[in-house]
């Protein structure tokens, strides 16, 4: 039987078939290799609706690209990215979805290897995987199912009969929305203390998320992101 610490750093056992601790890994550049969300618009719009369909994604990347260089934020951006799902049917995206996954894996160089390794090796030591990123179920669910994650934290495209509306349900899940979302879900977990989990990410938006755990993991080379960890470490309440 696994153990954990309180608050006040006793070791209590963990419960018959609760996992030992969580991990919270981010996807974009921390798991996989590529930006998931730009990659499944070309993917999709082009396999759907054909030439139309590229001149669309290419400018919605335009758009992206424009707005990124005027310095909005990633929620910005990722609002901006939805709404060019609009009228799209769900069945078609999730089913494209899982197409996309299955061809991107399969061509190699997919998965940050290390990231990876260390996602089994936690795995194995009994605990519970959940992915958090702003990318969505339709991209999500078929990298869940082969990574063994347990829970999907993600943004939601809103649904109105079976279409994708170009609206989010509920709050992006992007830097204090990651945040809120880890501290939601470790408050349903009240028998796993914080300072037990491990949290992978590698932006700075990702930030938010790692201070909520005892054991962050920055992932490439964002000097950015690692120094402002560092800082926001050594500055942390006792």
């Amino acid at each position: 039987m696994s153990t954990r610490r309180t608050a006040r750093g006793a070791a209590t056992p963990s419960r018959p078939g609760e996992p030992a601790y969580l991990v919270f890994c981010d996807v974009d550049e921390t798991l996989i290799r590529c930006k998931s969300l730009l990659e499944f618009l070309d993917h999709y719009f082009a396999e759907r609706h054909g030439p139309h369909g590229r001149r669309h994604a290419a400018a919605v990347r335009a758009r992206l690209a424009s707005v990124t260089a005027a310095g909005a934020g990633r929620e910005e951006a990722n609002a901006l990215y939805y709404r060019a799902w609009r009228g799209e049917l769900l069945a078609e995206v999730q089913q494209a979805g899982r197409r996309w996954y299955d061809g991107r894996r399969s061509a190699g160089g997919f998965f940050v290897e290390a990231t990876q390794a260390a996602l089994r090796r936690h795995r194995a030591e009994g605990a519970e995987l959940v992915l958090v990123s702003g990318s969505f179920p339709a991209v999500l669910d078929p990298l869940a199912e082969d990574c063994g994650a347990a829970l999907v934290l993600c943004t939601r495209p809103a649904v109105a009969d079976g279409v994708l509306t170009g609206e989010v349900a509920g709050e992006p899940v992007i830097g204090e929305g990651k945040r809120r979302a880890v501290r939601a879900l470790l408050a349903r977990r009240p028998h796993i203390d914080p300072a037990d989990c491990h949290a992978y990410g590698d932006h700075v938006s990702d930030l938010p998320m790692l201070l909520e755990v005892g054991h962050p993991t920055v992932v490439g080379d964002s000097g950015d992101l690692l120094e402002r960890l560092r800082a926001a470490r050594r500055t942390a309440p006792v």
